[in-house]
């Protein structure tokens, strides 16, 4: 194999690529990216037998060949090559040159015939989707996705179809237990009738990645055990987790009727600030106590002292008090993209719903904590 191409170019792909080589591999052709020269491009593969990305980038190629190197130091070798140089990659027989101006590097390649091939199956379903609106919908999910690998089918984002108001929509839903995130939107042509699936956590990570700053569409074929993204020249394939998700509506609250309306940033930055002496021990918990259209927020840690903040708010109900903890508290009204956060509760020890101000299409659910 022998081909010229730019740095940049290469560069580029490669960090689309090799993140999803595991640092640490029982099979050391897992390390390796695959790379593949012919009919005036190199296409670049990788994979850690869940998760394969492929993409191809155009080239010089003097002689068409295919072979396997270290993804990781490849990247790191073409990182640190200067900025728009030529690169020129050249195999002979168990090494591969690497030369661009004054700097040489050789590294040793494995043979390509026995790099994994994460075969595709026949996808039941396939659609087009615009970059932002996909990169929404996990935004607005994948904080809530569970690490608990004991509950593998919360460890990803469940996207499904529904029906609702004589409309098909597309909806994502993530959840830990404690709290949960449901965006939607509607749903492409070609979506409807696909069946509910789990996209895998380090799946939806490497997709958000791909579509940082992305514009144009994306095309999405889905299958009973596969996902496969195309956008541009890159194409990621995934396996999808096996398994039941529960069914999310039984704890989406229905009839909270207590109403809370307050201003999203305020609200925020006093939650940030008295949780700065809140315990990990105590599950970072603050409490909320509402009365007389004012919110305090309070929190006591044995160890370090108390904090408090007032704020002003809308409410409905006097002398109400419900306690969460304040991360996931945090991380929920970071999503809210309206003015204003309304936030529906039924008791002190019931789930409580958070909405945007007005129509949207996301809402979270929140388990209380006893404070």
């Amino acid at each position: 194999m022998k081909v010229t191409l730019e740095r940049n170019h290469l560069l580029k792909s490669l960090g689309h690529v090799h993140r999803v080589v595991e640092r640490r591999n029982t099979y050391p052709i897992l390390a390796n990216v695959l790379l593949k020269a012919g009919d005036g491009a190199i296409d670049l593969r990788a994979t850690d037998l869940d998760i394969e990305v492929t993409e191809r980038v155009p080239a010089m190629v003097g002689t068409p060949g295919t072979t396997t190197v270290p993804a990781h130091t490849l990247y790191e070798i073409v990182r640190k090559l200067a900025d728009g140089s030529e690169v020129k990659l050249e195999t002979t027989g168990e090494q591969m040159l690497i030369s661009s101006g004054r700097s040489r590097f050789n590294l040793a390649c494995l043979s390509p015939d026995s790099f994994p091939d994460l075969k595709s199956g026949t996808f039941t379903h396939s659609f087009s989707i615009p970059a932002a609106t996909l990169r929404e919908l996990i935004e607005r999910t994948q904080f809530a996705i569970s690490n608990e690998e004991t509950r593998y089918y919360l460890t990803g984002i469940y996207i499904h179809t529904i029906e609702s108001a004589g409309a098909t929509l597309l909806r994502a839903v993530a959840t830990d237990g404690h709290r949960m995130a449901r965006a939607e939107t509607d749903a492409p042509d070609g979506a409807k009738g696909m069946p509910g699936i789990i996209v895998p956590k380090k799946t939806v990570g490497e997709v958000q990645k791909l579509l940082d700053g992305a514009e144009g569409d994306v095309g999405v074929e889905v299958s009973d055990t596969k996902i496969r993204f195309t956008l541009g020249s890159v194409v990621l394939l995934s396996k999808l987790i096996e398994g039941t998700f529960p069914d999310y509506e039984r704890v989406t609250p229905k009839n909270n009727d207590k109403a809370m309306n307050v201003d999203r940033a305020s609200f925020a930055t006093a939650v940030d600030r008295v949780s700065t002496i809140a315990s990990e021990r105590g599950g970072k918990a603050v409490k909320l106590s509402m009365k007389d259209g004012n919110l305090e927020l309070s929190v006591t840690n044995p160890d370090h002292g108390t904090a408090s903040e007032e704020l002003a708010v809308d409410f409905d109900t006097d002398g109400f008090e419900i306690g969460f903890n304040a991360r996931y508290l945090l991380d929920i009204l970071a999503q809210i993209r309206s003015e204003n956060a309304v936030f529906l509760f039924n008791d002190a020890g019931s789930p409580t719903l958070v909405k945007e101000d007005g129509e949207a299409r996301a809402q979270y659910v929140l388990m209380p904590m006893r404070v």
